[in-house]
């Protein structure tokens, strides 16, 4: 993960950020895991999603490059297990996970290969669990009408699906499989499109900043334009029609899970 970024991001992420819990449920059922299982929550964030998964009867461990925002899991979670650590170079001893899940952050690590080498390492025999969302999809997100070029550069970082799999595979794992996920109207957790329903959302400059997308991949000047320019659409009702030549049955997300 991209530890100056979310360092930087960090310091206001949970302002906006927290864990959904029909997203969180749907991971824990993927997990098939029993309750008390260990499992490892790969690049965690603030914990969140870490808490979530715990409050269903798992043993957590969270593990994260940035000290910043695992500083803020610590303040909010003491009770859960807490590593600062790159995922390519994790200090746990190997077999100790029964599994493993990591949410909307894969798109960070420097080497996918390595981490997932890594992750796979660590693990019993179990299910690695993925939350994100590929180039393919984010081309049917509505936004590219409004910050196309943050857009662009945010779908280039994007993995595909298939060079996820692969490159699970490559580290070991097998039976790899998706499902696409396409967003709730009350969703909980305000990541890049989880306004798809809700515009009005991407004006409030507070949530844009717990968006790494807006907070590292966008210019001032596009922004402010994009902002007006939805901010009118909203006004007039344009936006209805924009939203519908986005439409897409492809999924606005998708979960990648895989065995040991």
């Amino acid at each position: 993960m991209h530890k100056p970024l979310y360092d930087q991001i960090g310091r206001s992420y949970d302002m906006t950020r927290r864990a959904d819990p029909r997203i969180a449920k749907r991971i824990r059922e993927l997990l098939d895991v029993r309750d008390s299982a260990r499992v490892m929550d790969a690049a965690c964030g603030t914990g969140n999603y870490t808490q979530a998964l715990a409050n269903t009867g798992l043993q957590m461990t969270g593990v994260d490059v940035s000290g910043t925002m695992l500083d803020q899991a610590k303040e909010k979670f003491p009770e859960l297990t807490w590593e600062q650590a790159d995922l390519s170079s994790m200090p746990f001893r190997s077999a100790q996970f029964d599994g493993a899940v990591c949410v909307l952050s894969i798109h960070h690590l420097p080497d996918l290969n390595a981490a997932f080498r890594t992750v796979h390492r660590v693990m019993k025999e179990g299910r690695f669990v993925i939350f994100t969302s590929s180039p393919e999809q984010m081309q049917t997100y509505w936004l590219y009408d409004y910050f196309p070029e943050m857009m662009k550069r945010s779908a280039e970082q994007m993995q595909s699906v298939e060079e996820v799999k692969s490159a699970l595979v490559e580290a070991g794992f097998a039976d790899v499989k998706q499902e696409p996920y396409f967003i709730d109207d009350d969703l909980e957790d305000f990541f890049l499109y989880s306004g798809k329903h809700e515009p009005e959302m991407y004006l409030d400059p507070t949530v844009r900043s717990g968006i790494s997308s807006f907070a590292s991949l966008a210019d001032e000047a596009e922004v402010k334009s994009g902002v007006e320019k939805l901010q009118g659409d909203i006004a007039s009702g344009e936006i209805e029609n924009v939203m519908k030549r986005y439409a897409s049955e492809a999924g606005d997300y998708v979960y990648i899970t895989a065995v040991t």
